[in-house]
């Protein structure tokens, strides 16, 4: 299996006057993302599945991706395990129970990306990884688990995507 995991896009900055979860996308955000979807084509990734946070940031990105690489909304999955601090064991055993793709994106938030990615990496979610905004990063496995299982094949910045 290869999974795939991005950060959302550059989101309108905290306030008091929103809740978290329904912070959007800035349109900065929202070109630099666009650009980043079509060169996921150049790249040639195929994903089959999204699985995505439910606040709003995050769903926005899936769907720009979605509608880029033509993948159906039907395809396109929110979890509740994807929150910033969010439960990696559970998201696991939530994915581990969905049919089995081959190519799985996940779009999510900091610091839960980073410490999903040393779990599965190392077995260890302290170790020090920085997932920029937009940013990408490939893992392969050939069973997903909660602990060491994974190979990281590439951790991408928003930059190099956009320079592809």
């Amino acid at each position: 299996m290869n999974l795939y995991l991005m950060r959302h896009a550059i989101a309108a900055e905290p306030d008091e006057n929103t809740e978290d979860n329904l912070r959007s996308l800035t349109e900065k955000g929202r070109k630099k993302l666009g650009k980043i979807a079509h060169n996921l084509e150049k790249l040639e990734i195929e994903i089959d599945n999204i699985i995505t946070s439910p606040y709003l940031r995050a769903r926005q990105t899936a769907d720009v991706v979605a509608h880029v690489l033509g993948i159906k909304q039907k395809r396109v999955f929110e979890s509740e395990f994807l929150t910033p601090l969010g439960f990696a064991d559970k998201l696991v055993e939530e994915i581990n129970a969905r049919e089995a793709v081959a190519n799985l994106l996940i779009v999510g938030h900091e610091p839960f990306l980073s410490q999903l990615i040393g779990m599965l990496i190392a077995g260890d979610a302290g170790l020090n990884i920085n997932m920029q905004k937009a940013g990408l990063c490939k893992l392969s496995m050939d069973q997903l688990a909660y602990g060491r299982c994974a190979t990281l094949e590439w951790l991408l910045t928003p930059e190099q995507l956009i320079a592809i």
